[in-house]
């Protein structure tokens, strides 16, 4: 089995959208292979199927003045918050193909976001019934350091995973995140300690997290990434092959 992995730098929230259905209908009907999109977005309010607008704090006039679209999706999940300084995943992946069943390959991006986290010294995991990647789950203070909202269709998936590296974290509170009221949401710039500049938001932070990523989920996949026979990662930057 063989992952592509794709980085597209900061991309609208929009146009990414049609991007994945565009790769899902290919996936689907056996044109493609498997593929994961790793990019950042301009900030956006998603909602997922079985969300409630109860959970946006801001007014739509506010979100407005702050150039923040809110949009309804098909995925799972309640709202989420995306924005510069954070990496976004979407695996576009045939799980019947790969032999795969949807809780074990959410499983695996759970566990691929944790270990992306540990690349940087940062400890984190998953907590149960609360799909994620968090700081110190089992505490009684757990920080959400990732989302995860997937959709499966015609057997292949799309939507994926938030990871916060140095996102703007303000940002998160004009929402209850993933319909969670009073969660603290971090950041690895955070957990790290991170000053400065290197704890702004920025492309260049969320490309090497991408790297990381990808090559973190191949690993818990059990997959391998093929270019022209080679055992090296397909990627459009250095960075999503680091």
């Amino acid at each position: 089995m063989e992952l592509e992995l794709e980085w597209l730098g900061r991309v609208g929230y929009r146009e990414a959208w049609a991007y994945q259905h565009r790769l899902v209908a290919e996936r689907a009907a056996g044109s493609i292979g498997d593929r994961l999109l790793l990019l950042e977005h301009p900030p956006v309010l998603t909602l997922g199927r079985h969300a409630t607008a109860a959970h946006v704090r801001a007014t739509r006039e506010e979100l407005e003045a702050r150039g923040i679209e809110l949009i309804q999706v098909e995925r799972g999940g309640d709202v989420t918050y995306h924005g510069p300084g954070q990496l976004v995943a979407y695996p576009i992946v045939n799980l019947s193909e790969a032999g795969l069943f949807v809780r074990p390959f959410v499983r695996a991006l759970e566990a691929a976001m944790s270990d992306t986290a540990a690349s940087y010294g940062v400890i984190a995991g998953r907590r149960d019934a609360y799909p994620g990647c968090w700081c110190d789950p089992d505490s009684a203070a757990p920080r959400k350091l990732g989302a995860l909202g997937l959709k499966v269709e015609r057997g292949v998936t799309y939507h994926g995973i938030a990871l916060n590296i140095t996102t703007r974290l303000d940002d998160f509170e004009l929402i209850d995140p993933c319909g969670l009221a009073g969660i603290a949401v971090t950041s690895i710039a955070q957990e790290a300690g991170w000053s400065g500049t290197s704890a702004e938001p920025s492309t260049a932070s969320v490309s090497v997290a991408a790297g990381r990523f990808g090559h973190a989920l191949i690993q818990r996949l059990g997959e391998r990434v093929v270019v022209n026979g080679e055992g090296v990662a397909r990627a459009t930057t250095p960075a999503a092959a680091a």
